[in-house]
């Protein structure tokens, strides 16, 4: 029996849209947390106007062995924050337009990172491929202050937000257009040998901006002084 040339071309085309719909929906992200993820209305967090709720829900498959999702409920949106669960729970605060979400994420002991997310009406979606506070680092990095640092830090490495958001940061007496930057201070410990071997600071409270707009960090001159300070070994 011969089978004809057009249903040949009809049993591919069939084929492989099948193939794209297996495709499409093994990509498609979740839409509620997994089975075995609860709830802790401890870390729920929302914003000022209330219309954004960040619930926090755990996996608990041992005493310690603890796995934290991180979920964004605003009207006609309820999104998964980061694939990727994290061992401990996290804090978060909000722009004051309620464009940007920061994540303050415990990473070890003595150690944190942070997670920036833009708010669309489809719900919260990461910055950035890497960390937030991977980027600040990176930046750092390029700066003269790092070349003064005889060992790069090695424990107790954290990046962390530094309070004033909710105001623009008038408490530094700065005037700064409004939901525009983000402040952040790097601290970081290192192996210091010698007569007595000891972990000892060596990045202190360095402190960058980050602009909202552009997507780029700089190091404003009001925090020049503190900056020269923050990378004197303890």
């Amino acid at each position: 029996m011969k089978v004809k040339p057009s249903l040949i071309g009809l049993l591919v085309v069939c084929g492989i849209g099948l193939v794209c719909s297996i495709e499409l929906a093994a990509a498609a992200p979740p839409s509620a947390p997994p089975a075995g993820y609860n709830i802790d209305p401890e870390f729920t967090e929302k914003s000022a106007d209330g219309a954004i709720t960040i619930e926090q829900y755990v996996s608990k498959d041992t005493e310690y062995d603890w796995k934290w999702q991180f979920w964004v409920r605003q009207p006609g949106a309820f999104v998964l924050l980061d694939p990727e669960p994290a061992e401990y729970p996290a804090g978060f605060r909000f722009t004051g337009d309620l464009k940007w979400i920061v994540r303050a994420q415990k990473t070890g002991s003595g150690e944190q990172s942070l997670y920036l997310y833009r708010v669309t009406p489809q719900g919260a979606v990461a910055a950035s491929k890497q960390p937030f506070g991977d980027l600040a680092w990176a930046y750092f990095k390029t700066r003269p202050e790092w070349r003064k640092i005889k060992k790069a830090p090695e424990y107790h490495i954290t990046a962390a937000l530094l309070k004033g958001i909710d105001d623009n940061y008038r408490w530094l007496g700065v005037d700064w257009p409004a939901n525009r930057y983000l402040l952040v201070t790097l601290s970081g410990d290192a192996d210091v040998k010698g007569r007595k071997p000891m972990q000892t600071g060596v990045v202190n409270g360095w402190r960058c901006r980050y602009d909202l707009q552009t997507g780029k960090f700089d190091a404003p001159a009001l925090f020049s002084e503190g900056n020269a300070k923050a990378v004197v070994p303890e």
